[in-house]
């Protein structure tokens, strides 16, 4: 076969393997799932026994996690290191960016700012709690529509506070949005974008 000889129709494209790669990783990014390494924290069943820890349970996601900390860890921490749900991410850690928004007994909570303990039996949903790649939340998928990322790193939490965002009290002005989303930073700038997602959802509920 001659080596310029064009790949036969079966034979994917550099164009159709990026767009596969890119709706992939959209995906992952909007839905905050992603594949474990078999040495992920998920995959440790018995974590190292923690001096002074006590027991809380927490409802994350529809789940009950009876679980042992260190009294100081953060909610934050908690999601991400002991029950391994990474979408939650740790961005600033002193609640001044918004991308460890989830929510706490259906009201949105800074996770850096709150510790694990304060929240024993208490329910939590995290950005893998509120779709799938396959079934998107309505925001989820505006985000998506409206490209409202660019990075991906603060979308789990522009999501989780624009979800909280349709129950509040808000006027139907994007200055109205712009001000209840003002706890969310987005450092690569789609503010415009993200505002348009959350009125396309607004006007559809």
């Amino acid at each position: 076969m001659d080596d310029h000889e064009q790949s036969g129709p079966s034979d994917p494209t550099r164009r159709d393997f990026l767009r596969t790669v890119g709706s992939t990783a959209a995906a992952a990014v909007i839905t905050g799932c992603a594949p474990l390494r078999p040495d992920s924290p998920a995959a440790i069943a018995h974590p190292p026994n923690i001096q002074g820890a006590v027991p809380i349970t927490l409802g994350i996601n529809g789940k009950d996690y009876h679980l042992r900390i260190d009294p100081r860890t953060t909610l934050l921490d908690c999601i991400r290191e002991t029950v391994a749900l990474a979408g939650t991410k740790k961005g600033c850690d002193h609640g001044q960016c918004g991308a460890c928004t989830v929510h706490v007994n259906g009201r949105r909570v800074n996770s850096c700012l709150s510790l694990a303990l304060m929240h024993d039996g208490e329910e939590i949903t995290t950005i893998e709690g509120l779709g799938t790649p396959d079934a998107l939340h309505p925001m989820q998928a505006a985000f998506l529509a409206h490209d409202g990322y660019q990075c991906g790193y603060c979308t789990s939490g522009q999501i989780m506070s624009a979800v909280a965002l349709l129950k509040e009290p808000c006027g139907p002005a994007d200055a109205a949005v712009k001000e209840l989303m003002s706890g969310n930073i987005c450092r690569c700038g789609a503010y415009q974008n993200i505002v348009d997602a959350i009125q396309q959802v607004r006007k559809k509920s």
